[in-house]
């Protein structure tokens, strides 16, 4: 069995972070370590408290997994300090050179809370050296290009700067866009002239953890060993397809839903025994 590690936050919905990073994993058949980085309290609509770990707890986990078990992915979602997000680029480079990295630069909730601080987003820019690929949504790639995004133009130009940045390719995810399609940009080593993933737009509910499933989906297909484009296409599709089987998966909460990760393994009609 293949084996990715996600660092990230806690979820205490169940919808992103570290609890979406594991259930995608798992749901694509790849085994799960995790390093959580910070703990959120957060329901459909709001999060209300964050407590950041410390420096060393987090490394205590990354020492963990490494000094351990075989690592053939690595998915990067909210770190929550600049010490956090230093200490993980230290582990990468020392620990697992050679082991793709997808890095989802988080920086503000589904509910709209602001995740970084200045500080704190400069060592995430520093993190991006390390990333096979870094997967940005529309306002995120906006804040680290300076690049009003409006069109398949405007997301390249964006990519663009934010290779500059260090990381080998970007994927800019079209799901904040409009019109009748999302449409994800990659660019980079593994797509020079820039390669185009669009999906019919979806009007839904549960779009809550999407970006996170996003990236862990893509880490995990790069664990099992597809190329890049093609881990961004297999990702995109199983996303697509847990937000669609998601319409019925009503928790009662009064935001926006989850995925159904698990959503090809469900379907049993009798209780058990």
């Amino acid at each position: 069995m293949k084996r990715a590690l996600t660092c990230a936050s806690s979820d205490s919905g169940g919808g992103a972070g570290i609890q979406a990073d594991l259930k995608t994993f798992a749901a694509l058949g790849v085994y799960g370590f995790c390093a959580i980085s910070a703990v959120t309290a957060q329901n459909s609509h709001e999060v209300t408290h964050v407590e950041t770990l410390s420096r060393e707890s987090f490394r205590s986990q990354l020492e963990a997994v490494a000094s351990d078990f075989k690592v053939d992915a690595v998915k990067v979602g909210l770190l929550g300090s600049p010490a956090n997000t230093n200490e993980l680029s230290r582990f990468l480079e020392e620990r697992l050179p050679g082991v793709p990295a997808v890095v989802d630069p988080v920086m503000v909730s589904a509910a709209g809370h602001v995740f970084l601080d200045g500080e704190t987003l400069a060592a995430l820019k520093g993190l991006l050296a390390r990333a096979l690929l870094a997967t940005p949504n529309v306002p995120e790639a906006e804040s680290l290009s300076g690049i009003k995004i409006s069109g398949r133009s405007d997301a390249l130009k964006a990519a663009e700067r934010i290779l500059a940045s260090g990381p080998r390719n970007v994927l800019v995810k079209g799901g904040h866009g409009s019109g009748e399609a999302s449409e994800d940009v990659l660019l980079g080593e593994e797509a020079p002239d820039g390669r185009f993933f669009a999906a019919p737009r979806q009007e839904s509910r549960n779009t809550h953890g999407t970006g996170c499933s996003l990236s862990s989906a893509v880490a995990a297909c790069l664990a099992l060993g597809f190329p890049l484009p093609e881990a961004v296409s297999r990702a995109k599709a199983y996303v697509w397809e847990a937000m669609d089987a998601a319409r019925n998966l009503d928790l009662g909460g009064k935001g926006p839903g989850p995925l159904h990760h698990f959503y090809r393994y469900y379907g049993f009609t009798k209780e058990p025994r």
